[in-house]
């Protein structure tokens, strides 16, 4: 007996057990989009489940079990499952169900995956990491500027399966879209899950673009008049944020690469015409991100020097003024040692003399410093 037969036998679910179990928990939990926080089903994991049939969704009236069944055996369609941070005792039915891998679900039930691609038998299994971007009034040394979540799909020849973890990333909109658009729709599994893959590349280059605006502002900042003294915290945050990026945008290109250059069953030909493009959108992305980490280590290194710079101009300062300090200082020091045979100690403008002579001096280091840009 194989795996999911045995798995079948120990739990007593069957096919159609399974069946009825996803159609229960879509039925008791709301279909709503997640991102609408209002209306957001908090502790639920079955966000959508609806069959679709030439590109157009099944009547919400007809039974979940009867069109999920009619699919498998008309062979024509798909079902899309849409969980959102599924346990492991939710997806242990669905991964049943549909004959998933134990490493495949397990990955899906875990978070903190790197983006990737892998085949088990007919399934397709792929991770991308979502982002976005935090809206802050001033970037701070602790700022929060990006924040990832994860998508993780299955894809079979007859069923789509979304896993989506964090709050951001809804693929709401993203159904919504893609019913309107029958036509791409028909093209079966493989046309969503380029949708999800341009929807999340999409997101790189919004993110990019929102992140360059802080980096102009920093640079904008360190090179102004009082620059030396802005605070480096905020480029080493924005570093930190970039790097947290670019783990997310960077492991892409390889299962991008894949998806529209290998043949695979499950997509088809047609389709990976349109993961070339996305492929494009994410170098651009993968360019944008190594050239941003450039630039803020040049303005690390020129605020460094702005700031090896201003130590220097404030130690000629300090030594101008010690210097100036210590000519009444001897002057003093030296009539202060109590001899009777100085001169000048007994004669009436003695006193004048020596206030004129130390002032004359100072004066003249003062104009001399002043010159050569000392004070």
């Amino acid at each position: 007996m194989s795996m999911a037969g045995n798995l079948r036998k120990v739990t007593g679910l069957g096919r159609g057990g399974g069946l009825r179990k996803v159609a229960r928990l879509a039925r008791r939990r709301p279909r709503v989009d997640l991102s609408h926080h209002a209306r957001s089903p908090l502790g639920s994991a079955v966000v959508n489940c609806v069959a679709y049939e030439d590109g157009v969704r099944i009547p919400a009236g007809r039974d979940l079990v009867d069109a999920v069944r009619r699919v498998r055996k008309s062979d024509e369609g798909f079902v899309w499952l849409g969980l959102h941070e599924p346990t492991d005792q939710e997806f242990a039915g669905i991964a049943q169900l549909f004959d998933l891998h134990p490493l495949a679900a397990e990955d899906a039930v875990d978070a903190h995956q790197r983006p990737k691609l892998e085949w088990y038998g007919e399934t397709l299994f792929a991770v991308f990491k979502t982002v976005c971007y935090v809206e802050h009034t001033e970037l701070t040394a602790t700022s929060e500027v990006v924040n990832t979540g994860e998508i993780m799909v299955f894809v079979g020849p007859e069923f789509v399966i979304t896993v989506r973890h964090g709050r951001h990333g809804s693929l709401g909109p993203l159904r919504e879209g893609l019913e309107a658009d029958p036509q791409q729709l028909a093209k079966g599994p493989a046309a969503v899950l380029h949708a999800i893959a341009d929807h999340v590349v999409d997101d790189y280059l919004r993110v990019t673009d929102a992140v360059q605006a802080d980096i102009d502002q920093v640079e904008t900042d360190v090179f102004a008049t009082n620059g030396a003294r802005a605070d480096p915290g905020r480029i080493y945050q924005l570093k930190r944020e970039l790097l947290e990026l670019k783990r997310a945008v960077a492991p892409l290109h390889r299962p991008l690469q894949e998806l529209a250059t290998r043949p695979i069953r499950v997509i088809d030909p047609e389709i990976q015409a349109y993961f070339r493009d996305v492929s494009d959108h994410q170098i651009r992305a993968t360019e944008q991100i190594a050239a941003f980490d450039e630039l803020l280590n040049s303005i690390l290194q020129a605020h460094l020097a702005q700031v090896t710079v201003a130590q220097n101009e404030d130690m000629r300062r300090i030594t101008a003024w010690a210097a100036m300090i210590a000519v009444p200082t001897m002057v003093c020091g030296v009539y202060g040692m109590n001899f009777d045979h100085m001169p000048e100690l007994r004669w009436q403008y003695g006193y004048p003399l020596v206030i004129g002579l130390i002032s004359v001096v100072c004066l003249t280091l003062y104009r001399s410093f002043r010159r050569n840009g000392w004070l």
